[in-house]
């Protein structure tokens, strides 16, 4: 849950600090400054601290829906996490199947003769003499 919000901090950071094209509504903003922007960050921090002890009824309503939305991310997670093992089960059966040219990717099992055909050349002898 503090990763979501982390990443929304961040990410609403880089958007606001991002350069803008100057155009008309450019003017019409009026110039904030660093110390009363912090300040204002401040007072909004201080704000939301007390906020549970002001609405404990939606306080806790959030509690529980950020615990929904968490419960349905790590069964997203778990379905991307599914797909992607699949696709690579899938990927490696192919590679299998081009290096060993079985259709299922299935190996003969090698075989316990080690016999070369030098070693099974019977030299010929004459029965009986």
């Amino acid at each position: 849950m503090f990763f979501l919000l982390r990443l929304t901090f961040w990410l609403g950071l880089v958007l606001v600090l991002l350069p803008r094209e100057p155009g008309a509504d450019h003017h019409k903003t009026s110039q904030l400054g660093a110390s009363e922007a912090i300040s204002a960050a401040t007072a909004a921090v201080a704000d939301m601290s007390q906020f549970c002890t002001r609405q404990p009824a939606a306080c806790e309503a959030g509690g529980h829906a950020a615990a929904i939305i968490g419960e349905r991310a790590q069964g997203g997670a778990r379905k991307v996490y599914q797909f992607l093992m699949e696709q690579n089960a899938d990927d490696a059966d192919k590679a299998r199947t081009e290096r060993t040219g079985s259709v299922n990717g299935n190996r003969a099992a090698p075989s316990a003769d080690t016999l070369t055909a030098a070693d099974r050349r019977l030299d010929w002898r004459a029965v009986g003499s």
